[in-house]
């Protein structure tokens, strides 16, 4: 376990990585609208929503093989039961979503015949699994539904840091900073 009072280095870049490459996902899935169907600019968008997810996927196998390594620095003062139990639930939830979202999404991509291009190449990834449109539909409709859900978790996250922070006063938020 980690007996410094702050999460390791690695783990503390790690966080705030992901929490800004999350920020980018989402505004280039909601902004997207902004430009016309079949644009450059909406493809862009696109792709950026496709790879900066799938980015966080991988970063949060090297995250969990970290914070399993170092462990977790303890807060203090405590947290009661009840409050530790929250915390990990929310924490269980965050990381199921970093490795459901981007499996979903893309087999919602391939499912719907959509091409997923390597960045900054012409190179398409071979679809593994064959264009289903109905299935395409479900899925879709799942990853926009649990996406829509993530942004309540997430702001949770954020409350319960603030909270920790100022009204509680206990070392949770620089145990990250």
């Amino acid at each position: 376990m980690n007996a410094s009072p702050r999460y390791a280095p690695v783990l503390r870049r790690l966080h705030w990585l992901m929490a800004l490459l999350i920020l980018i996902v989402y505004v280039a899935i909601e902004q997207r609208g902004l430009f016309e169907r079949g644009s450059t600019a909406r493809f862009a968008m696109m792709q950026s929503h496709f790879w900066l997810g799938l980015t966080v996927f991988f970063l949060v196998g090297w995250r969990l093989a970290f914070r399993m390594r170092h462990g977790a620095p303890p807060v203090t003062p405590a947290l009661p039961a009840w409050q530790a139990g929250f915390s990990k639930l929310g924490h269980v939830a965050l990381y199921a979503f970093f490795l459901i979202m981007p499996v979903l999404g893309l087999a919602t991509a391939w499912t719907d015949g959509k091409i997923l291009y390597l960045p900054f190449t012409d190179i398409a990834l071979p679809a593994p699994i064959a264009p289903d449109k109905e299935l395409a539909h479900q899925l879709e409709d799942l990853h926009g539904t649990i996406g829509e859900i993530f942004y309540w978790v997430i702001g949770l996250h954020v409350l319960a840091a603030v909270y920790h922070h100022l009204v509680r006063r206990d070392d949770t938020l620089r145990r990250m900073l």
